[in-house]
């Protein structure tokens, strides 16, 4: 009885050592994914051309790692989709200073998500010190990206929080389509926005790709069965990380680089994402 007793207690041990393990990795090993994006559309010039996308950096403390990291793949451009700051903890001065190392590897863009739509107060003058640093902050607006002559087209999107209030999957798609109806899309286009639930909407405007995140990668990446739950998708979300190709169109949703309301994650570490394009 003693030995089954002992062998109960360190079988018991061994797998909390193996969660314990896997939530410190989960919330402290940076990953890089690198993912080649092909689409007839893009201009022969910006074949191999390589963004780097980050995306819920929530006022992460420690981001030398990501910075580094960044560094390494010599992107052409970064693309920022929401969430740098916290509106449960706010804290701009690390969001800022972050954001002032990654202006000196390549040209920003950004856009804002669901936390910075909340701080209606704090967010004009956090948005006035992106641009301060060289961010291009976009806002409903589109820029023309250029290469030896040729160009496609990045477009940047409010959180749809931000002028509807949308709380659910329907209010979100809406807001995302009208958004998009003011664009004419008749180039290579990139759309960056906050939200991956809003895939149909990216599909059916023509958007040859969208970078997306929001989703915080489910949380919890059960195997076999994927994430757990990711905000206004609730339980086992089909968007939420990864890549997603319906007709022309590829969505990437990104797994984000900090925690917010639940501060943990298990099977899910933070990523990078690294997007090459190729024609």
């Amino acid at each position: 009885m003693k030995r089954k007793k002992l062998i109960k207690i360190i079988i018991t041990a061994v797998i909390l050592i193996f969660i314990a393990v896997m939530i410190v990795l989960g919330n402290t090993m940076i990953e890089v994914n690198n993912y080649k994006i092909t689409n007839q559309n893009l201009p022969s010039q910006f074949n191999g051309y390589k963004i780097a996308h980050v995306s819920d950096f929530h006022n992460r403390k420690n981001y030398d790692t990501i910075v580094e990291k960044i560094k390494e793949n010599s992107p052409d451009i970064i693309c920022i989709t929401g969430d740098l700051i916290d509106s449960r903890n706010t804290k701009t001065e690390i969001s800022l200073d972050f954001v002032k190392k990654l202006v000196e590897i390549a040209p920003c863009y950004y856009v804002m998500g669901n936390h910075e739509s909340r701080l209606t107060e704090i967010y004009p003058n956090f948005e006035n010190d992106l641009k301060n640093l060289g961010v291009t902050v976009l806002r409903n607006q589109a820029v023309t990206l250029n290469k030896n002559g040729e160009t496609i087209t990045l477009i940047g999107l409010d959180d749809p929080r931000l002028s509807s209030k949308a709380k659910n999957v329907d209010s979100v798609c809406q807001t995302v389509k009208d958004q998009l109806s003011n664009f004419e899309i008749n180039t290579y286009t990139i759309v960056m926005c906050h939200r991956p639930e809003a895939f149909t909407e990216y599909v059916n405007a023509n958007v040859d790709l969208a970078l997306t995140g929001h989703a915080h990668g489910g949380q919890v990446i059960l195997p076999f069965i994927g994430g757990v739950i990711a905000p206004n998708q609730g339980l086992f979300p089909k968007y939420y990380k990864g890549t997603h190709t319906e007709n022309n169109t590829t969505m990437i949703v990104s797994r984000g680089l900090g925690n917010s309301l639940c501060p943990i994650r298990i099977n899910n570490s933070p990523e990078i994402i690294i997007v090459e394009l190729g024609e």
